[in-house]
């Protein structure tokens, strides 16, 4: 920006991150507006608290006549009266990503966490670690961390935490927001295909990721997991200082001696032994990537064990949401076939002997293809019962391409478990409550909101007769 720069409209203003980056460059002393669809608790209070103004829909007569800068939403797409009224006088206009390198990251030491999954853990545990051993560094996170209470913070530390996110910048930049975060320390937790709606295939993904791993400079960091293929291949690309962590013999940094207790995981890296109160694999690796990247800036083994022992995970990640007639009911918000495989065994490792039920809403972009038919089919095989709804917004996919649950159905009673497609989060539950027993587990898994689901077969349990 410029020195002259002196106001910013936001348009999708009330989304989580677009919300706390406003706010901060508010309180940076910036006049800062924003429009919305759904204007409502609590990022609209929280952003009102701050001297923001809101417009609720969007209007050409929203944007100030003396705005700057407008800020456009990555959800935000061409024929919104704002983006045409942008357009047609010609107003300077940016993406979320690019206002975030150009206002917070410039000249920062920048952590920024990627990977098809685990990428809000990590960055959640990376920045409890650096909270805890007193670097108080700023934090952009998609998701809610219990330990922060938020998902955001700015400020003026050295220090930013981000989770690098491999979904487009906006309508205009088809370009992975991660791009743009100038990454000194860079964590790529995995690569697999995902977001079909707008990456062709697999090679299209890690042509993106090369790209990022391009940028990263010399004198910075790249932690790999050495135990996926993918990320192996893509880091042909790096000219940086490269240390690949896993479980395999050939990483230069291998987690050993991991033990699953029914409070959580330990294991061993670097001839420290760490403990952690989350479960699975998955989570040991999520772990690992963190604690090496808080190292690289000088965090001690004493602080990061603090920090790990006292970590209480993500809002929607494992999350048991109550308990009702002995049946525990859990919110996760996986939706690619590995996230949910990787939650059900480490439910297996938490619930020893119990029954474990998986509820699945096809509404990602992904999974309402038929992609991952039999990825999503071997996934929820995993659990001894399963009920999917049907493909969220069936509409807008040609019915050739759709999942098909009724196959994913076939595919698991075949297996020998208990399987069934219903409608929607209603029928769910008339058809799941009576087959529930006294010690069972039920993980429901969806990135939406699932028609209050858990609140509703909690519900239905209660008032069940004694």
């Amino acid at each position: 920006m410029t020195g002259k720069t002196r106001s910013f409209h936001f348009l999708g203003i009330c989304g989580t991150a677009m919300g706390s980056v406003a706010a901060a460059l508010r309180e940076r002393g910036f006049t800062v507006t924003g429009s919305d669809e759904n204007i409502y608790p609590p990022m609209s209070t929280f952003l009102e608290s701050r001297g923001v103004s809101l417009n609720a829909g969007y209007r050409p007569e929203n944007i100030p006549a003396d705005a700057d800068v407008v800020i456009i939403g990555n959800a935000i797409k061409r024929g919104n009266p704002e983006i045409e009224a942008v357009l047609n006088r010609k107003l300077y206009y940016l993406s979320l990503p690019e206002i975030l390198r150009n206002e917070f990251l410039r000249g920062r030491h920048n952590l920024v966490v990627t990977g098809t999954h685990g990428k809000t853990t990590t960055t959640a545990i990376l920045t409890w670690i650096m909270i805890v051993a007193g670097f108080e560094p700023s934090y952009m996170i998609g998701g809610i961390p219990k330990n922060l209470g938020q998902g955001a913070r700015f400020h003026d530390s050295k220090f930013f935490v981000l989770e690098g996110d491999e979904y487009d910048s906006a309508f205009f930049d088809k370009r992975s927001k991660f791009i743009h975060y100038l990454p000194e320390l860079l964590i790529v937790n995995n690569i697999e295909f995902d977001h079909a709606d707008i990456f062709k295939d697999l090679d299209q993904i890690k042509t993106s990721f090369g790209h990022l791993l391009r940028i990263v400079p010399q004198n910075g960091m790249v932690l790999l997991n050495g135990d996926d293929p993918n990320c192996l291949d893509v880091a042909k690309e790096c000219h940086a200082q490269l240390v690949e962590i896993g479980f395999s013999p050939n990483c230069a940094q291998q987690i050993r001696d991991v033990a699953y207790l029914t409070e959580g995981s330990r294991f061993t890296l670097q001839n420290e032994t760490y403990e952690l109160p989350l479960m699975g694999e998955f989570n040991v690796r999520n772990a690992a990537m963190a604690l090496t990247a808080a190292r690289f800036y000088g965090a001690p083994p004493d602080e990061i064990r603090e920090a790990l022992a006292t970590f209480t995970g993500i809002a929607r990640r494992q999350e048991v949401r109550g308990e009702a007639r002995g049946v525990k009911v859990i919110d996760d918000f996986g939706h690619h076939p590995t996230a949910i495989a990787q939650t059900l065994t480490a439910l297996r490792h938490r619930y020893r002997d119990q029954r474990l039920w998986a509820v699945f809403e096809p509404r990602s972009n992904t999974t309402r293809r038929a992609v991952f038919q039999r990825e999503l089919a071997d996934a929820l095989k995993l659990a001894d019962g399963v009920l999917i709804s049907q493909v969220a917004r069936l509409e807008q996919i040609p019915e050739s391409d759709r999942l098909d649950p009724e196959a994913v159905m076939e595919s698991i009673t075949a297996a020998g478990k208990v399987a069934f497609y219903e409608l929607d989060a209603d029928h769910i539950v008339e058809r799941l409550v009576p087959l529930l027993r006294p010690d069972d587990v039920v993980a429901v898994f969806s990135n939406g909101g699932f028609d209050r689901i858990h609140e509703k077969i909690l519900a239905r349990l209660r008032a069940l007769p004694a």
